[in-house]
C-alpha cells in the first residue's frame, strides 16, 4: 500500500461526488481495477486494509499495533513504466505483487497518526510503501455509507455512466468496465 494526495472534494475517476473524499477512499492499481480509464470492475468496491509491516525500511518496520481502515476503491492509480501501481498481465509490480492500495492519505476521515513508526531508530515517520492484509467487505463497513452524498452512485445510471453504484451487486459484485464497454485494451 501506498499514499497519495486527493484533494477535499476532489471527483477522482468513479467517485462521481467529490463528498466521497470526507472518509477513507482509495485508488486501486490499473490492472485490479480493471480499465485503463474512469470505472473499472474494482470502482465503488470496498475493503478492509491492514498494515502489517513497512516494505522499503531496513529493517523491516514491524508496529505493535496492527491498525486496519475500511476504504472504498473510487480511483484509479494509472499504469506506467516504474512505480508501485505498475503490475500487469506480464509480471507484478516492483514489489513483486499485482495489487496495489494507494490509499489518499492525509485525509480528514483517518488520523494523523494512523500510520505507526520509530522515529528515534529510522530517523524519519514516513514509511513510504507499508505490507498490507485486504479483505473484500460490503459498503455497508465504510464509513460514509448513510451519507448519500458520499455514496459516489446516481440513480439510474446508464451504460455510458462512470458512476458505480453504492454497493455493487450483480451476479459479480463489480461495475462494468468503462474499457471493455468502449473497447480501450
Amino acid at each position: 500500500m501506498t499514499t497519495y494526495t486527493l484533494p477535499q472534494g476532489f471527483v477522482a475517476s468513479c467517485g462521481c461526488t467529490g463528498d466521497s473524499t470526507n472518509f477513507p477512499t482509495a485508488a486501486l492499481n490499473q490492472m485490479a481495477y480493471g480499465s485503463s480509464t474512469a470505472y473499472g470492475p474494482a470502482c465503488g468496491m470496498c475493503f478492509n486494509l491492514t498494515l502489517l509491516n513497512t516494505f522499503l525500511s531496513v529493517p523491516p518496520f514491524n508496529p505493535p499495533v496492527h491498525p486496519s481502515v475500511v476504504v472504498k476503491v473510487t480511483d484509479l492509480c494509472p499504469l506506467s513504466k516504474t512505480g508501485w501501481c505498475n503490475a500487469t498481465t506480464s509480471g507484478p509490480n516492483g514489489a513483486g505483487h499485482d495489487l496495489n492500495f494507494d490509499l489518499a492519505f492525509p485525509s480528514t476521515s483517518i488520523p494523523s497518526n494512523f500510520f505507526p513508526s520509530n522515529a528515534s531508530f529510522y530517523g524519519y515517520t514516513d514509511f513510504g510503501v507499508w505490507n498490507i492484509s485486504y479483505q473484500s467487505v460490503s459498503c455497508t463497513n465504510w464509513g460514509g455509507w448513510k451519507d448519500a452524498a458520499a455514496l459516489g452512485s446516481v440513480a439510474n445510471q446508464g451504460p455510458e455512466s462512470v458512476c458505480c453504484a453504492a454497493n455493487p451487486t450483480n451476479s459479480s459484485n463489480t461495475c462494468t468496465s468503462y474499457s471493455d464497454h468502449n473497447g480501450i485494451a
